[in-house]
């Protein structure tokens, strides 16, 4: 059963001496918003740490690659429809419905690789099994999308489906600043060998907001084992894959909302605004190496939960989760 309830939530974790989202644009430098020296991070970077980590605790996933090969969508759902094919029990959970299991019987007992190509087709078999077929595969098969949702942009899959879950663009809470890199990186491309320089932040304490919502997860089926998962996936995900650039990244806080029946998402507005972040000495933003460096308030946030908490108000309860270093933080704020 799809989960009953709608949710805010509040994530941030810690960058030191790394690359937590390269602009390609801008020579893979750092997101940043230089007007306000913060850090800027991507909701589709933190979006591929968590289905990288969901792929290797053994979850399916549909943005992914078939074997060590990058695919488009088209040819994605193509491999995973020849796989299923001829496997009764699970196309039947896929499907869904007898009317449309007994048109997909009719087609079975023609080989895959005769009969999805006329499935993923500008014009399919049957328009009303592709749609079974696509919904059916996001409710019992691809939790990543359950999730984030996706654009189908596939012949004869033409569908948009928004994901409950949503996160918007992450941001420092304090000011940034980029390593000058005198350090030269060798870069293999095509066989080539070139050189590009190595930028990074030297402490970032990004923050995110986002929103799990009921009526969404109605269409994609996301239920409170996926959100159990979620939970676990966010908070692991940012440090379980270290590579060259994204090493020193580690989770601080987590805070979800859970909202009662009738209330909405953003009760409370963007949570980032109810957190104060400023370097513990005045005027030494530039020295901030680290989470030690700075304080961190979370007065205005627990005044919020403890305001619009209880009978016929909107909160239901309060799931949090934090670091060693960054309980303490919050325990001390009034």
């Amino acid at each position: 059963m799809a989960i009953q309830h709608n949710s805010d939530f509040l994530f941030l974790f810690e960058a030191a001496l790394n690359n937590p989202n390269g602009d390609p644009d801008q020579e893979n430098k750092p997101r940043m918003d230089y007007d306000t020296d913060t850090n800027l991070c991507t909701d589709v970077r933190v979006k591929r740490s968590i289905r990288d980590y969901l792929k290797a605790a053994g979850e399916e996933i549909f943005v992914d690659m078939e074997g060590d090969k990058k695919v488009t969508m088209q040819e994605r759902l193509k491999a995973v429809l020849t796989r299923l094919w001829g496997n009764d029990d699970e196309m039947k959970e896929v499907i869904g419905n007898e009317a449309l299991f007994n048109v997909y019987q009719g087609l079975k007992g023609k080989k895959a690789e005769d009969m999805v190509p006329k499935i993923v087709n500008k014009k399919p078999t049957n328009e009303d099994l592709n749609l079974a077929l696509l919904l059916g595969l996001v409710n019992s098969k691809f939790i990543d999308i359950r999730m984030f949702g996706s654009a189908f942009a596939v012949d004869g899959f033409q569908k948009s489906i928004t994901g409950a879950i949503q996160l918007n663009w992450g941001y420092s809470l304090n000011k940034v600043y980029l390593l000058g890199s005198d350090t030269v990186s060798s870069v293999m491309n095509d066989g080539n060998s070139t050189f590009g320089k190595d930028y990074r932040v030297k402490y970032s304490l990004l923050a995110f907001h986002g929103t799990i919502n009921r009526a969404a997860a109605q269409t994609t089926g996301l239920a409170d084992a996926d959100l159990e998962k979620f939970r676990d996936a966010i908070w692991h995900s940012v440090s379980a894959s270290p590579t060259r650039s994204k090493i020193n990244q580690y989770p601080k806080a987590y805070i979800e909302i859970v909202y009662n029946d009738k209330y909405h998402n953003g009760c409370l507005g963007d949570l980032r605004s109810l957190v104060q972040v400023k370097p513990r000495e005045e005027g030494k933003d530039k020295e901030v190496c680290g989470l030690a460096d700075l304080q961190v308030d979370f007065s205005a946030l627990k005044k919020a939960l403890g305001d619009n908490t209880g009978e016929g108000k909107p909160i239901h309860k309060v799931i949090p989760r934090f670091s060693p270093d960054m309980e303490p933080l919050y325990n001390q704020s009034k």
